[in-house]
């Protein structure tokens, strides 16, 4: 970015649309940081065990994942303020429902409420930023949109602790009711006349296909643990999710205005970044689960204990991920995709030396910060090299589609909790669980070898940034400088 596009200042109106898009943004990280802590206590008031545990953070994530593909949609159709304002409004609701919680079947319902609220947000964001903000201005205002909502995530499982362990846990989901209130107000101040794209439709049948399939596959994975897999009610659900899901896919094939556009996947580096996601960010909602409920259940430590046990991974990203990205910028994503999973899988089987004596100086701390630096290492070159395979004005539907990715792997993983620790999050669970988050990893890191390609150096003058997914849930997204799709790539998707 030139000298001279970081020194023209914003109108007001640039601003007031910036702050908007942090805060509605900052509210949906927020949530997803905060809930992990405060798990325990959930159990612990409400009853369920480990099934009630998945299936909260699970029904946010499959009405989350199965929608914000038809967000963007949404937006063309209704007004990119409208949606956000459903978005912010549905959140708070479904926040209060959730403090008020009675059980666990309220509360899971009142979670998938939410997860649709939650659908809107981002992606709508987004959408205000690049609509209001042009050129390299748009490249500073996304990348101070990046380093505001990554705030979430570090100040997230502390404060959530902070309550947990000195309120209550049901104080934890209304600390977002009061910048939805701020954003709301903003709203009304900015006075910007809503946007709708003639013609645009909305592809319902696809959102209802992708609901399903996710929402049965993900009953089968968690409820088996009760009924087991010979339960009709387990491969029934299963059979009909995946229906569904294959259903979807033909839908995307052939709808006029598909919610995930199947010919981006005839890049190579998209198809082969978002195998690596899905692998990547299955891990990390998988660790992020596993290591902030056995802190509190296993080890013993306080909730608010156990939020800042992963602070120093979080502190890590924030200081070096820009940096990261520049050096991917120049020369490449490949290296970095391949050794930061590895990196994040020696930091995972780091957590087999926790023992029945526990200390997390000498058997956390050391997993917590290689695993940070594989993060750091990874998540802006994997950002840049799915991005900056697709062509510029097609860059939007292309974080969606990553971004859901990301979402519907963390899904898959936290469904599978049981099957992977056994039924128990004990020692011997929590051993198995780092195991198989090492092996994802390891698999992430292989896909980006085989399947990378580095762009040839093409001489540019001023790029900006583009947006990062939002999609990490346990890491902090990064702006970085698209790749360039090599001509391979380009003469693939014309």
């Amino acid at each position: 970015m030139s000298d001279a596009a970081r020194r023209e200042p914003m109108s007001r109106s640039q601003r007031l649309v910036l702050l908007i898009a942090i805060l509605a943004s900052f509210v949906s990280f927020l949530d997803g940081t905060v809930v992990t802590v405060a798990l325990p206590a959930i159990q612990r008031d409400l009853g369920g065990g480990l099934v009630t545990q998945q299936w909260v953070v699970d029904a946010y994530l499959i009405t989350l994942g199965a929608l914000i593909l038809v967000a963007g949609s949404l937006s063309d159709v209704f007004g990119r303020l409208v949606i956000l304002r459903i978005g912010l409004v549905g959140f708070a609701i479904t926040s209060i429902a959730i403090a008020a919680a009675p059980d666990p079947l309220f509360l899971v319902i009142a979670r998938g409420v939410q997860g649709i609220a939650g659908a809107f947000l981002v992606p709508s964001s987004l959408a205000l930023i690049t609509s209001t903000f042009r050129g390299p201005a748009q490249g500073r205002a996304i990348g101070i949109w990046t380093g505001a909502t990554t705030g979430a995530m570090l100040i997230g499982p502390v404060v959530g602790g902070v309550f947990v362990d000195l309120l209550s846990w049901r104080l934890v989901f209304l600390i977002n009711v009061i910048p939805i209130a701020v954003t709301l107000w903003l709203l009304v101040v900015l006075k910007h006349r809503d946007e709708r794209r003639p013609g645009a439709t909305v592809d319902w049948a696809g959102a209802v296909l992708c609901t399903v399939g996710l929402g049965g596959a993900v009953f089968a994975l968690i409820e088996q643990q009760n009924l087991g897999w010979a339960s009709p009610a387990i491969w029934g659900s299963l059979t009909i999710g995946v229906l569904a899901f294959a259903g979807f896919l033909v839908r995307q094939a052939t709808a006029r205005q598909p919610m995930m556009p199947l010919d981006l996947f005839r890049s190579r580096n998209f198809w082969s970044g978002n195998v690596a996601t899905a692998f990547i960010y299955g891990a990390l909602s998988l660790n992020g689960l596993v290591v902030g409920v056995y802190l509190q259940q296993g080890a013993g430590l306080p909730a608010t204990l156990a939020g800042l046990a992963s602070l120093p991974a979080t502190i890590i990203s924030i200081l070096f991920s820009s940096r990261v990205g520049t050096w991917a910028g120049r020369i490449g994503p490949r290296l970095f995709m391949t050794v930061g999973p590895l990196v994040m899988a020696v930091g995972a089987a780091l957590l087999l030396m926790v023992s029945p004596r526990f200390d997390y100086w000498t058997q956390v701390l050391p997993s917590v910060l290689v695993f940070g630096i594989g993060v750091t290492l990874t998540v802006a070159p994997l950002t840049s090299a799915i991005l900056g395979a697709i062509d510029a004005s097609r860059s939007g539907i292309a974080s969606a589609v990553n971004n859901a990715v990301a979402r519907v792997a963390g899904l898959i993983a936290v469904a599978m909790l049981g099957v992977i620790v056994g039924g128990s999050l004990d020692l011997s669970g929590f051993h198995r669980a780092a195991l198989v988050t090492a092996t994802l990893l390891v698999a992430g890191g292989v896909v980006s070898f085989l399947g990378i390609r580095n762009a040839l150096h093409r001489p540019t003058g001023d790029t900006g940034a583009i947006a990062t997914t939002g999609a990490p849930a346990h890491g902090p997204g990064t702006a970085a400088a698209p790749t360039a799709p090599d001509d391979g790539e380009q003469a693939s998707r014309d």
